[in-house]
């Protein structure tokens, strides 16, 4: 089998090789490009795509965990504790879905004339998912939860918070575009 081209056509960077180097300005490079590169054929070489895409895969990947935590909360056996750091993660978690359906709606409105206003509010959207995240992970911290729970929950929250930093990234990278 062929490797894919680091170039397309006329020397245009493929879409492949556009996901890479435009994860390589993120945080999380490694996850960026394994959590988009399925998705290279529908985001081509566009940085609107590219931002709208990892904020997606960013939701989808945050709406699961916010599912699973949920039928974690429900497992028999918790300390109140835990069942109260579940409710509040739950909490937090569910915000950032609400703020990451917020932004990729505003991406799919934006136009030129609004372009500035438009990435302002969905950066400042996608900032307040990562600090919903982070308050969510910090409920786990400490001895006072169980050993496996507490791995479980705060590897996925670990994950969710990886790909939210990085759909930051691609948005602000988009934004300094300034154009739609």
């Amino acid at each position: 089998m062929n490797a894919i081209s680091a170039t397309g056509v006329a020397g245009k960077p493929s879409s492949t090789e556009f996901i890479r180097t435009s994860c390589s300005a993120t945080t999380y490079p490694t996850l960026c490009i394994t959590s988009l590169s399925s998705h290279a054929s529908a985001i081509q070489t566009s940085p609107k795509l590219l931002a709208h895409t990892a904020l997606s895969v960013t939701l989808d990947t945050t709406q699961s965990t916010s599912t699973m935590m949920l039928k974690l909360s429900q497992s028999h056996g918790l300390s109140p504790r835990e069942v109260a750091a579940m409710q509040d993660c739950i909490e937090e978690v569910g915000d950032s879905v609400d703020q990451l359906r917020r932004s990729l709606g505003e991406m799919n409105q934006i136009k030129g004339s609004n372009f500035v206003r438009m990435m302002s509010d969905i950066q400042t959207w996608v900032s307040a998912a990562l600090t919903d995240v982070d308050t969510c992970s910090e409920g786990f911290s400490g001895n006072n939860m169980n050993g496996n729970m507490k791995n479980v929950v705060r590897g996925q929250i670990v994950n969710i918070a990886h790909l939210t930093s990085n759909a930051l990234a691609l948005v602000n990278s988009y934004a300094s575009t300034l154009h739609g």
